[in-house]
C-alpha cells in the first residue's frame, strides 16, 4: 500500500510525496483521511528545525497529530467497523520515513486503540480534539487549580479558558499582546499584559511556549501559586529564585493527553458545555500543503489551518 503525504524532507523544505505504507493487521484499521490540521507549536518548530531531541526526531518525516477521517477497512480485532468517523492522533505506518507525528496523509494504518469515534457533525473542527484533550490534561492533574490567568489567545490558549469555563471556574483572564487576536472570547476576558495589574493570581497556566515569560509569571503569583506550562517550549526555561522563593511558587508541566482527556472533551461536547466553533480560520486543499504550511505559520491572521484531503483519496 501507499498514500499521498506531507513530507518534511529538511527544514522549510516541505512537499507532497507518496510514500509507502504497511500493510495492516487484524488489530488495525485504515483510515482515508478528510482534513488535517496543521499546529503552530511542534510542527513549526519541525520546520523552522529548532525541535529539541524528540524520541522520532529526524528528517525526512511525516508530521502531523490532528486527522480526522473514515475507517476504509477494519481489522476483526480492531474494535471498529467500516464507515465510522474517526479522529487519528497520529500513525507509525510509513515504511521509509520517520512519522513524528506521522497523521498528515491521505491515507493512515494505525492501530485500533488510536483511532476515537467521533461524531460526524464535528465536520472539520474534528482536528481540534487533540488541543481540546491537551488542554484538558492540563487542567485535571490530581490537585491542579483551574486557571485565573491564561498567556496566549492563539487556539490552545482559547480552549483552555473555554474549558474552564466549562468545569465552572470563576471567569479567568486571557493576556494577548497581539491586537489581530484579542478578539474571539467566549465567557472570559482577554486583554494586554500591560493593562492588568494583578499580582496575587493562583493559578497560571502559559500556553505561549515563550520561555522567557516564566519570570514575570511568578511575579505575577499569589503565595503558594502555580505556573502551568501547557505549552511546548524550544529553549531552557529559566527564573530567579528569591521572587520564586518568597511566594513558595510551584511549577507544573503539563505533558501529553490520555484517553481520559478525549473522553472528557468529548462529553463536554456531548452536553452541549463546550463548543469548538470559531477556532479554525483558513482552509487549503491538500495539494497546496507548502503554502498552506507557510501560511500557518507565518501569519498572524491565522489561528488553524486545515489541509483538505479529498481530492487525493
Amino acid at each position: 500500500m501507499d498514500t499521498i503525504a506531507v513530507l518534511l524532507r529538511e527544514p522549510e523544505r516541505l512537499e507532497l510525496s507518496r510514500v509507502d505504507i504497511v500493510a495492516p493487521g487484524e488489530a488495525d484499521v485504515v483510515v482515508d483521511v478528510d482534513w488535517s490540521g496543521i499546529s503552530t507549536g511542534t510542527e513549526r518548530l519541525l520546520w523552522e528545525g529548532r525541535m529539541p531531541h524528540f524520541p522520532g526526531m529526524g528528517y525526512p518525516l511525516v508530521p502531523g497529530y490532528e486527522s480526522v477521517g473514515r475507517i476504509a477497512m477494519a481489522g476483526t480485532q480492531s474494535g471498529h467497523r467500516e464507515g465510522d468517523r474517526v479522529f487519528v492522533a497520529g500513525a507509525r505506518c510509513f515504511s521509509h520515513v520517520r512519522g513524528l507525528f506521522g497523521a498528515a496523509a491521505a491515507r493512515l494504518v494505525v492501530p485500533g486503540a488510536r483511532a476515537t469515534v467521533i461524531d460526524s457533525a464535528l465536520g472539520d473542527r474534528g482536528i481540534l480534539l487533540a488541543l481540546a484533550a491537551t488542554a484538558q490534561h492540563a487542567l485535571a492533574a490530581e490537585g491542579a487549580r483551574l486557571p485565573e490567568l491564561i498567556i496566549g489567545h492563539g487556539v490552545l490558549g482559547r480552549l483552555l479558558a473555554r474549558l474552564a469555563v466549562a468545569h465552572g471556574a470563576p471567569t479567568p483572564t486571557v493576556w494577548e499582546r497581539n491586537p489581530q487576536r484579542q478578539e474571539g472570547a467566549v465567557g472570559y476576558h482577554v486583554c494586554d499584559p500591560s493593562e492588568d495589574s494583578r499580582n496575587d493570581y493562583a493559578a497560571i497556566y502559559d500556553a505561549s511556549g515563550d520561555s522567557a515569560l516564566l519570570p514575570n509569571l511568578i511575579a505575577r503569583l499569589a503565595p503558594g501559586g502555580e505556573v502551568v506550562l501547557a505549552g511546548f517550549y524550544s529553549e531552557p526555561l529559566t527564573f530567579p529564585f528569591v521572587p520564586a522563593f518568597m511566594r513558595e511558587a510551584r511549577l507544573r508541566v503539563a505533558a501529553e493527553w490520555q484517553p481520559a482527556d478525549m473522553q472528557r472533551v468529548i462529553e463536554f461536547l456531548t452536553e452541549g458545555r463546550l463548543s469548538l466553533n470559531g477556532l479554525i480560520t483558513h482552509r487549503e486543499c491538500a495539494q497546496r500543503a507548502p503554502a498552506a504550511y507557510r501560511t500557518a505559520f507565518t501569519d498572524p491572521n491565522c489561528l488553524k489551518m486545515v489541509l483538505e484531503w479529498s481530492a487525493n483519496a
